[in-house]
């Protein structure tokens, strides 16, 4: 697609607005003020924002935007801007492309040369990060976890795996109430139940509520206690004493004096519960000599 396109030459402005995650009053001046002087409000779900648009007395075109038919609306969006129109992107709530359509549009505007600008404002990630009381950065947010089992602990064990190659952040995910029991248990079994964690929810919203403790202790709160609401969990980094963090590659280079690395991978698998396939990676990386390490 981007080899098709060609670049914008004219006044055209693609702005991408933040709108409130809960609370109305929430909503800026200067966002008002964007959405009723641009042409189109690209809108995840139009039904959502309607009412948030009568609100402010908005009555801009609107046009929905979301992840099954983003692809199709781009070459159309950019004529739009090519001739010189101001169009506005908003999810939901909060910031846009957190979790929400509208990178791949950005991406196609910003590779035709076209402006891309935003109204910042809320974001329910970086809210919950700075009320759990863990170290504000670094900080990684990755969106919502895999609603599979399976998947689900594939990718922690991955990010276990970071973590033990040096990696030490804050975690951060949305996730649904329904599956908000079974996530923190299963994020207890991979990275640990004495993690220290906050789950915050209904942010802004007349029952937010932020519970903070181990993972393990808020994995046996929310079995026994169903959430409502929309989630934001946030785990803070490795413990100090967190021997799978800091010993990876000590116990896979003590393997590999005397195992091959099929072997070796294996043995220190089974020591780390850390996967087999991401260990065997990283002995083949350290087998190598100095590059890999």
């Amino acid at each position: 697609m981007d080899e098709t396109i060609a670049v914008l030459h004219r006044d055209g402005e693609l702005i991408l607005v933040s709108t409130p995650i809960g609370n109305l009053g929430d909503m800026s001046r200067r966002a008002v003020e964007t959405l009723q002087s641009v042409d189109l409000i690209l809108c995840e779900d139009t039904r959502t924002s309607a009412r948030l648009l009568r609100e402010y007395g908005i009555h801009t075109r609107t046009r929905p935007l979301h992840d099954h038919n983003e692809d199709r609306q781009i070459p159309a969006l950019l004529d739009a801007l090519d001739a010189g129109q101001r169009i506005a992107v908003i999810s939901d709530a909060g910031t846009p492309l957190m979790s929400d359509p509208g990178y791949r549009l950005v991406r196609a505007v910003v590779a035709a040369g076209g402006h891309v600008t935003a109204v910042p404002g809320p974001n329910a990630a970086v809210m919950a990060l700075t009320l759990s009381g863990l170290p504000p950065h670094p900080f990684m947010f990755s969106g919502f976890l895999p609603p599979r089992e399976a998947a689900r602990r594939e990718v922690l064990a991955r990010l276990h795996a970071a973590e033990c190659a040096g990696l030490s952040a804050t975690l951060i995910w949305h996730e649904a109430p329904h599956r908000l029991a079974e996530m923190l248990a299963t994020l207890a079994d991979v990275m640990g139940g004495d993690r220290h964690a906050a789950v915050a929810r209904e942010l802004t919203k007349r029952f937010e509520e932020v519970r903070r403790g181990t993972v393990a202790e808020l994995a046996a709160h929310y079995a026994e206690n169903p959430a409502r609401g929309e989630i934001t969990v946030v785990l803070g980094p490795p413990l100090h004493d967190d021997s799978t963090a800091t010993d990876l590659d000590t116990q896979l280079r003590e393997a590999l004096r005397t195992l091959s690395v099929k072997d070796a991978a294996a043995l220190v698998a089974g020591i780390t519960s850390l996967p087999r396939r991401t260990v065997y990676a990283r002995a083949l990386e350290l087998a190598r000599g100095p590059q890999g390490s």
